[in-house]
Protein backbone atom coordinates (compact mmCIF):
# COMPACT_ATOMS: atom_id res chain seq x y z
CA UNK A 1 0.00 0.00 0.00
CA UNK A 2 1.46 3.34 -1.07
CA UNK A 3 2.26 5.93 1.60
CA UNK A 4 -0.38 8.63 1.84
CA UNK A 5 2.31 11.23 2.65
CA UNK A 6 5.69 11.45 0.97
CA UNK A 7 8.02 11.53 4.00
CA UNK A 8 10.77 13.17 1.91
CA UNK A 9 8.64 16.31 2.02
CA UNK A 10 9.75 16.70 5.65
CA UNK A 11 13.44 16.36 4.81
CA UNK A 12 13.73 19.61 2.89
CA UNK A 13 13.35 23.26 3.96
CA UNK A 14 9.91 24.74 3.41
CA UNK A 15 9.27 28.24 2.11
CA UNK A 16 9.33 30.90 4.82
CA UNK A 17 5.85 32.08 3.78
CA UNK A 18 4.33 28.82 5.03
CA UNK A 19 5.73 29.39 8.52
CA UNK A 20 4.57 33.00 8.44
CA UNK A 21 1.07 31.94 7.43
CA UNK A 22 0.88 29.30 10.18
CA UNK A 23 2.10 31.75 12.84
CA UNK A 24 -0.49 34.30 11.69
CA UNK A 25 -3.21 31.63 11.77
CA UNK A 26 -2.29 30.55 15.30
CA UNK A 27 -2.21 34.17 16.47
CA UNK A 28 -5.65 34.81 14.94
CA UNK A 29 -7.07 31.76 16.71
CA UNK A 30 -5.52 32.82 20.04
CA UNK A 31 -6.83 36.36 19.69
CA UNK A 32 -10.25 34.96 18.81
CA UNK A 33 -10.11 32.80 21.97
CA UNK A 34 -8.91 35.72 24.10
CA UNK A 35 -5.56 34.17 24.90
CA UNK A 36 -1.94 35.24 24.42
CA UNK A 37 1.06 33.20 23.37
CA UNK A 38 4.47 32.90 25.01
CA UNK A 39 6.89 30.10 25.74
CA UNK A 40 7.97 31.53 29.10
CA UNK A 41 4.33 31.62 30.22
CA UNK A 42 4.18 27.89 29.57
CA UNK A 43 7.06 27.34 31.97
CA UNK A 44 5.31 29.55 34.52
CA UNK A 45 2.27 27.28 34.33
CA UNK A 46 4.51 24.22 34.70
CA UNK A 47 6.15 25.68 37.83
CA UNK A 48 2.72 26.52 39.27
CA UNK A 49 1.56 22.95 38.60
CA UNK A 50 4.69 21.61 40.35
CA UNK A 51 3.81 23.59 43.48
CA UNK A 52 6.32 26.43 43.23
CA UNK A 53 3.61 28.81 44.42
CA UNK A 54 4.05 27.42 47.96
CA UNK A 55 7.55 28.90 48.05
CA UNK A 56 7.45 31.80 45.57
CA UNK A 57 4.50 34.20 45.42
CA UNK A 58 5.03 34.81 41.70
CA UNK A 59 3.90 31.24 40.93
CA UNK A 60 0.72 31.38 42.99
CA UNK A 61 -2.55 30.87 41.15
CA UNK A 62 -4.63 28.24 39.44
CA UNK A 63 -2.57 26.40 36.81
CA UNK A 64 -5.77 25.01 35.27
CA UNK A 65 -6.50 28.40 33.71
CA UNK A 66 -3.26 28.00 31.73
CA UNK A 67 -3.44 24.24 31.18
CA UNK A 68 -3.60 24.76 27.41
CA UNK A 69 -0.04 26.14 27.65
CA UNK A 70 1.11 22.83 29.08
CA UNK A 71 -0.38 21.08 26.04
CA UNK A 72 1.53 23.54 23.84
CA UNK A 73 4.75 22.83 25.75
CA UNK A 74 4.23 19.07 25.49
CA UNK A 75 3.51 19.41 21.77
CA UNK A 76 6.68 21.46 21.27
CA UNK A 77 8.91 18.91 22.98
CA UNK A 78 7.08 15.95 21.44
CA UNK A 79 7.11 17.48 17.96
CA UNK A 80 10.83 18.20 18.20
CA UNK A 81 11.49 14.60 19.29
CA UNK A 82 9.44 13.22 16.39
CA UNK A 83 11.12 15.54 13.89
CA UNK A 84 14.59 14.65 15.17
CA UNK A 85 13.94 10.92 15.14
CA UNK A 86 11.97 10.42 11.93
CA UNK A 87 12.05 13.61 9.86
CA UNK A 88 15.61 14.83 10.11
CA UNK A 89 17.40 15.53 6.86
CA UNK A 90 20.41 13.28 6.24
CA UNK A 91 22.36 16.35 5.14
CA UNK A 92 23.95 18.98 7.42
CA UNK A 93 22.06 22.21 8.01
CA UNK A 94 22.21 24.42 4.91
CA UNK A 95 23.96 27.61 6.07
CA UNK A 96 24.80 30.47 3.72
CA UNK A 97 28.43 30.87 2.72
CA UNK A 98 28.53 34.39 4.18
CA UNK A 99 27.50 33.02 7.58
CA UNK A 100 30.05 30.20 7.27
CA UNK A 101 32.76 32.77 6.56
CA UNK A 102 31.74 34.93 9.54
CA UNK A 103 31.71 31.91 11.86
CA UNK A 104 35.03 30.69 10.53
CA UNK A 105 36.61 34.08 11.25
CA UNK A 106 35.51 33.60 14.88
CA UNK A 107 36.95 30.07 15.01
CA UNK A 108 33.60 28.29 14.69
CA UNK A 109 33.09 25.79 11.89
CA UNK A 110 29.62 24.97 10.58
CA UNK A 111 29.12 21.31 9.57
CA UNK A 112 29.73 20.74 5.87
CA UNK A 113 29.61 16.93 5.74
CA UNK A 114 27.74 14.19 7.60
CA UNK A 115 30.88 13.32 9.55
CA UNK A 116 31.04 16.95 10.77
CA UNK A 117 27.57 16.62 12.26
CA UNK A 118 24.12 17.80 11.35
CA UNK A 119 23.10 19.89 14.36
CA UNK A 120 21.90 23.47 14.43
CA UNK A 121 24.46 24.70 16.95
CA UNK A 122 28.27 24.59 16.81
CA UNK A 123 29.56 21.58 18.71
CA UNK A 124 32.76 23.47 19.59
CA UNK A 125 30.68 25.54 22.00
CA UNK A 126 27.54 23.61 22.89
CA UNK A 127 28.79 20.47 24.61
CA UNK A 128 29.40 19.39 28.20
CA UNK A 129 33.18 19.76 27.87
CA UNK A 130 32.68 23.48 27.16
CA UNK A 131 31.33 23.99 30.66
CA UNK A 132 34.89 23.56 31.94
CA UNK A 133 36.12 26.54 29.89
CA UNK A 134 35.55 30.26 30.45
CA UNK A 135 34.04 30.57 26.99
CA UNK A 136 31.55 27.76 27.56
CA UNK A 137 30.69 28.88 31.08
CA UNK A 138 29.90 32.42 29.92
CA UNK A 139 27.88 31.34 26.88
CA UNK A 140 25.97 28.45 28.48
CA UNK A 141 25.61 29.27 32.18
CA UNK A 142 25.80 33.07 32.32
CA UNK A 143 23.92 33.37 29.02
CA UNK A 144 21.20 31.02 30.26
CA UNK A 145 20.81 33.00 33.48
CA UNK A 146 20.58 36.29 31.58
CA UNK A 147 17.93 34.85 29.26
CA UNK A 148 15.83 33.68 32.21
CA UNK A 149 16.30 36.92 34.15
CA UNK A 150 15.63 39.07 31.09
CA UNK A 151 12.49 37.12 30.24
CA UNK A 152 11.00 37.81 33.65
CA UNK A 153 12.18 41.42 33.76
CA UNK A 154 10.73 42.15 30.32
CA UNK A 155 7.48 40.38 31.22
CA UNK A 156 7.87 37.78 28.48
CA UNK A 157 10.24 36.13 26.05
CA UNK A 158 11.05 36.95 22.43
CA UNK A 159 8.17 34.87 21.09
CA UNK A 160 5.72 36.38 23.56
CA UNK A 161 6.62 39.97 22.74
CA UNK A 162 7.56 39.71 19.06
CA UNK A 163 4.69 37.46 18.01
CA UNK A 164 1.90 37.87 20.53
CA UNK A 165 2.59 41.34 21.90
CA UNK A 166 3.15 43.02 18.54
CA UNK A 167 0.06 41.39 17.06
CA UNK A 168 -1.89 42.90 19.97
CA UNK A 169 -0.32 46.31 19.18
CA UNK A 170 1.22 46.57 22.67
CA UNK A 171 3.75 49.40 23.04
CA UNK A 172 5.76 47.59 25.78
CA UNK A 173 6.24 44.67 23.37
CA UNK A 174 7.51 47.01 20.66
CA UNK A 175 10.01 48.50 23.12
CA UNK A 176 11.06 45.00 24.21
CA UNK A 177 11.56 43.83 20.62
CA UNK A 178 13.68 46.90 19.82
CA UNK A 179 15.73 46.02 22.91
CA UNK A 180 16.09 42.41 21.72
CA UNK A 181 17.50 43.58 18.39
CA UNK A 182 19.87 46.10 19.97
CA UNK A 183 21.09 43.48 22.44
CA UNK A 184 21.52 40.93 19.66
CA UNK A 185 23.58 43.33 17.55
CA UNK A 186 25.80 44.27 20.51
CA UNK A 187 26.31 40.61 21.39
CA UNK A 188 27.01 39.51 17.81
CA UNK A 189 29.35 42.30 16.77
CA UNK A 190 31.04 43.36 20.03
CA UNK A 191 30.84 40.76 22.80
CA UNK A 192 30.81 37.41 20.98
CA UNK A 193 34.19 37.91 19.25
CA UNK A 194 35.75 38.68 22.64
CA UNK A 195 34.11 35.71 24.40
CA UNK A 196 35.07 33.25 21.67
CA UNK A 197 38.74 34.17 22.10
CA UNK A 198 38.73 33.13 25.78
Amino acid sequence: MANLIDISLFHVPWHWAFSGFMIALVMFLLLFAGRSFGVSSSFDALCTLAGAGKKVKYFEGDWRQRSWMLVFLLGTVGGAAIATRWMQSPEPVNISQATRDDLSALGIHAPATLSDGSGYVPEEIFNFRSLLTWRGFILLIVGGFLIGFGTRWAGGCTSGHAISGLSNLQLPSLIAVIGFFIGGLIMTHLLLPIILKL
